[in-house]
């Protein structure tokens, strides 16, 4: 009777390659003797989890639930879902399936995806790059799982574990040989946030220690007090869209200030080809003990072969001149602002 008051221990799978993933979720619970959802079911209805971990709570010797989760669901949403105190499951684990031919291309993808709702249909449904969805498994993993290494030289295989100890500097790193053999899994207790910040996030606070290196990795963290003029910016970020002459940018996000809107901080957000700001907070809204999320441009950038010198200069120039600066909200006001309207904090 005491078991059923025990709260079932869930391992999360993701990934964006749908063969490898499932054969892992698969090992994985036999490793463990497991019961098994699978990425189809839980695709296929939105109670696939909850309908299974009522099953698994009828049985007094089950103890672990292995869920494999299709691309379509957002990483964020699955740990909000499981991570949830109220919740009858203890999250454990998010461990998110790499294939090492496809990462670069899967980072730098142009395609998007309808997101993973039974209600998201229609006109009105809700859809997300391929790229974001991508990194942000990684990022948010407390376990990331490198498959398909056997054809790679000992250099790329190191470009591509430091690339993904950057994204994810605090997750733990292993890889799958063509046989399946893997080291043994961890017991990690409950998952939390703290385990998983994401490599933008700790380039910001000041304690990125990525496990790997590699000379063609890099991880900047820019700083400018002045606000971005909004249209030399977005005249950058056009120029982003294609590839760098300084370099590949993989993945940038922080926060960000407009002349045009500088009583609103941004959340600057890119991976690959996709770009995009939206508000984060309304400084005039901030109370007395609250404390503004950045000042000026505070933002993460890591890439391939990047030219730091000159992707500094880059955002410099999209910063105000001292006579744009001294002109004040009056000037700024006038200036052309082609970014979309920020209506509501939660935009």
């Amino acid at each position: 009777m005491e078991r059923t008051l025990m709260a079932t221990e869930v391992t999360a799978v993701v990934g964006a390659c749908g063969p490898e993933r499932q054969r892992y979720a698969q090992n994985l619970a036999r490793r463990h003797g497991a019961q098994l959802v699978l990425a189809q079911r839980v695709a296929a209805s939105d109670s696939a989890v909850e309908d299974a971990l009522d099953q698994v709570s009828q049985d007094p010797e089950a103890r672990h639930l292995v869920v494999e989760f299709p691309l379509q669901s957002p990483v964020l949403h699955i740990i909000g879902e499981l991570a949830d105190a109220t919740a009858s499951a203890e999250l454990t684990d998010v461990v998110c399936l790499v294939d090492a031919a496809h990462l670069l291309s899967d980072l730098s993808s142009t395609e998007h995806l309808r997101l993973a709702s039974h209600d998201n249909h229609g006109p009105a449904a809700v859809y997300a790059s391929r790229a974001e969805l991508v990194v942000t498994q990684i990022e948010y993993a407390s376990m990331v799982v490198l498959v398909n290494t056997e054809a790679l030289r000992a250099r790329e295989l190191n470009l591509l574990l430091t690339l993904i100890s950057y994204l994810a500097p605090k997750a733990h790193i292993d890889m799958v040989d063509a046989s399946g053999h893997q080291a043994p899994h961890r017991s990690m207790g409950s998952f939390t946030m703290e385990q998983t910040h994401a490599g933008w996030v700790s380039l910001l606070n000041g304690d990125f220690a990525p496990r790997f290196q590699d000379s063609a990795v890099t991880g900047l963290h820019y700083e400018q007090m002045r606000p971005f003029h909004p249209g030399r910016l977005s005249e950058l970020m056009n120029r982003w869209m294609d590839p760098l002459d300084g370099g590949t940018l993989l993945r940038s996000a922080g926060f960000c200030h407009l002349a045009t809107r500088s009583h609103i901080t941004g959340h600057w957000n890119q991976v690959g080809t996709h770009l995009a700001m939206f508000p984060a907070a309304f400084d005039h809204q901030l109370g007395e003990e609250d404390e503004p999320l950045a000042f000026g441009q505070d933002l993460a950038l890591i890439g391939l072969d990047l030219k730091a010198d000159q992707l500094i200069d880059e955002l410099d120039d999209a910063a105000l001149t001292d006579s744009e600066l001294v002109g004040g909200p009056a000037l700024w006001a006038t200036f052309p602002d082609p970014f979309p309207e920020w209506s509501t904090a939660d935009h």
